[in-house]
């Protein structure tokens, strides 16, 4: 029998979903796999994982955040 390697893939604490219409538009942000709320910027995103006991130390480690539909700079609706 063979086994394989398989790669790990981590499951950050946060996802950021794709931007969604609204004035101005938004982005629903998940932690631990639940809505906690919306973001209309990066601090949005900062001061709700805060709220959940969690300090980001690099917004682009993807082991941490996972950005869903663009980066930490999409914040329009395309």
């Amino acid at each position: 029998m063979t086994e394989s390697a398989s790669p790990h893939i981590t499951k950050p604490r946060i996802m950021v979903l794709g931007v969604q219409p609204g004035s101005p538009p938004f982005r629903i942000v998940e932690i631990d796999g639940q809505v906690v709320g919306e973001a209309r910027s990066i601090t949005d995103v900062l001061q709700l994982a805060a709220a959940h006991g969690i300090t980001v130390h690099d917004l682009d480690d993807p082991d941490v955040v996972r950005w869903v539909g663009g980066d930490k700079f999409t914040w329009t609706v395309h």
